[in-house]
C-alpha cells in the first residue's frame, strides 16, 4: 500500500489494531507510535526487520502474537529472533497471552504469578491444559502456586491464575460492562487511545449505522446492534439489556458521547425505570474530540475564552427555552456553538437564531461552518453572520458563532484564522 505520510499511516494501522511489520531501524517505529501507546493486552504485533535481513526484532504486542510473528519472520530468513521476554525465554510461553478459547480470570495475577515462577516458586495444574504440554514451567504435584483451568457457561473455557500458596476453588461471576465511547468527529486519528482499547475488547457492538461504519475495522467477528438514529432511548436500552447478560457492549457515539449524545439517554433511563439487573452493570464513559472542538482547532482558536454550546434542535425542548439560551448567551457575548442547526424538518430554526443574535452581533462576526469534520467530504469556512442562511448548514454541521471580540486573520493563500483573545476588555 503506497503513501505519503509515513507516521500518520503508521499510527492509523496501529489505531486500528492491524500488525506491522516495519523494514528500518527499531528507534523510527518507537518514536513514531509513542503517542499512541496505552493498554499492552490490546495492542498489535510491531517487528521490525533490519534492512538486509540481519535482525527481527519484536517491539509491542507481546501478549497478542508479535513474538511469534517474529520467530516466523526469523526462521524465514534463517536467522533467531530477538525475542527479549523472560518468561517466553525460560518457560517457553506467555502466561499472560493464552491461545484462543482461554481467556485470564483474572489478568492482574498474571504478571506477578510469571514473576515468582522465575524466582523459584512451582506449579500446580487443576484441569486440562494442553498448550502448556510444550512449555517448560516447574510443574509439581505439590506446587506453591496454581493454574486452574475451568469452565464457565457464559464465557467458555477460561484459564485461572490463581496467586495462592495452596490450591483454592475459584468461582467467578461475569459482570456485564457497558461502554459508552466518543470517536470523535470521524477520523481515526482522533480516536483516544483508550476507546481504541475497548473497541477491541467488546463482544457488542451498539449504535446508530453511521456511527457503527465509523469502528468497522473493530467490529469483526463481534455482534452489532444497528438502530435508526432517531431511537436513542431504545438504542439506551438494548444496550443495557445485553450488558445485564454478562456482555462487555460498546454504545457508540461520534465526537464526545457526553455531548448531545448517547451517555445522557443510557443514565436517563437508568434513573426512570429502576430496572435492578441494570445496577450491577459497570458503565463506563469514555470521552471524545466533540465537534466543536474539532471545528475550532480547524481555524484557529475562536474557543479561546467564554464559550457554550445550544442545540437548535426542538424535538426534545420547547423553541421558546432555545430562544431563551440564545438570547441570554447573546447578552452575556459568550462564543455560541450551535448544533442539529437545519434538518430536513427542522429549516427555519437557524434563520430565527440568526434574528435573535442580530441584536447583539454585528453582521461582520465571524461565523464558522464545520461540515463532515474527519470524514470524506470536509468543508470549514468563515462567513460573517450577515451572510449566514439556513441553506448553509444541514444535520452534519456544527456551527460557531464569535463573540463580539472574535478576530480573523487573513492568510497568503486567502483563508483565515479564527481566535477569540484571552484577555477580554468589554
Amino acid at each position: 500500500m503506497p503513501f505519503d505520510k509515513f507516521g500518520d499511516t503508521v499510527r492509523a494501522l496501529f489505531v486500528q489494531g492491524t500488525p506491522i511489520i516495519g523494514i528500518c531501524a527499531a528507534g523510527i517505529l518507537i518514536r513514531t507510535l509513542a503517542p499512541v501507546l496505552s493498554d499492552k493486552r490490546a495492542e498489535p504485533p510491531v517487528i521490525a526487520v533490519a534492512e538486509d535481513g540481519s535482525a527481527v526484532v519484536p517491539l509491542l504486542g507481546g501478549l497478542t502474537g508479535a513474538n511469534d510473528l517474529a520467530t516466523a519472520i526469523a526462521r524465514a530468513l534463517d536467522i533467531t529472533a530477538a525475542v527479549t521476554a523472560t518468561g517466553q525465554l525460560r518457560f517457553n510461553v506467555v502466561l499472560e497471552a493464552p491461545p484462543s478459547g482461554y481467556r485470564l480470570a483474572n489478568p492482574d495475577h498474571a504478571k506477578s504469578f510469571t514473576s515468582d515462577l522465575l524466582a523459584g516458586a512451582t506449579v500446580k495444574l487443576v484441569g486440562e491444559a494442553p498448550w502448556l504440554s510444550q512449555s517448560n514451567l516447574p510443574f509439581s504435584v505439590d506446587g506453591t502456586h496454581t493454574i486452574e483451568v475451568t469452565d464457565h457457561p457464559a464465557t467458555g473455557s477460561a484459564t485461572h491464575l490463581v496467586y495462592h500458596p495452596v490450591a483454592l476453588p475459584v468461582v467467578t461471576v461475569t459482570q456485564g460492562k457497558l461502554a459508552i465511547v466518543g470517536t470523535g468527529p470521524g477520523a481515526a486519528r482522533w480516536m483516544s487511545p483508550e476507546v481504541n482499547t475497548i473497541l477491541r475488547s467488546a463482544t457488542d457492538f451498539v449504535g446508530y449505522k453511521t456511527y457503527l461504519d465509523l469502528v468497522k475495522d473493530f467490529t469483526h467477528g463481534k455482534q452489532c446492534h444497528e438502530s435508526d438514529n432517531r431511537v436513542e432511548i431504545d438504542r439506551a436500552r438494548q444496550a443495557l439489556d445485553l450488558a445485564a447478560e454478562g456482555r462487555s457492549v460498546v454504545l457508540v457515539s461520534s465526537g464526545d458521547p457526553g455531548i448531545y449524545a448517547m451517555a445522557t439517554a443510557v443514565f436517563e433511563v437508568i434513573d426512570r425505570e429502576a430496572n435492578p439487573e441494570w445496577q450491577a452493570i459497570e458503565i463506563q464513559v469514555t470521552p471524545g474530540i466533540s465537534a466543536m472542538q474539532a471545528a475550532a482547532a480547524a481555524v484557529g482558536a475562536p474557543l479561546g475564552h467564554d464559550f457554550c454550546a445550544i442545540s437548535l434542535s426542538d424535538i426534545l425542548k420547547p423553541w421558546s427555552m432555545i430562544e431563551q439560551r440564545i438570547v441570554a448567551a447573546a447578552q452575556a457575548d459568550f462564543v455560541i456553538a450551535f448544533y442539529n442547526p437545519v434538518s430536513t424538518q427542522r429549516t427555519w430554526q437557524l434563520d430565527a437564531a440568526k434574528t435573535v443574535l442580530q441584536q447583539w452581533r454585528s453582521p461582520s462576526t465571524p461565523v464558522v461552518l464545520a461540515r463532515n469534520l474527519g470524514r470524506p467530504g470536509q468543508t470549514v469556512q468563515v462567513i460573517p453572520l450577515g451572510q449566514l442562511t439556513a441553506a448553509h448548514a444541514d444535520m452534519r454541521t456544527v456551527l460557531l458563532i464569535g463573540s463580539s471580540k472574535t478576530r480573523t486573520i487573513q492568510r497568503p493563500d486567502g483563508s483565515v484564522w479564527v481566535y477569540t483573545p484571552r484577555t477580554y476588555q468589554p
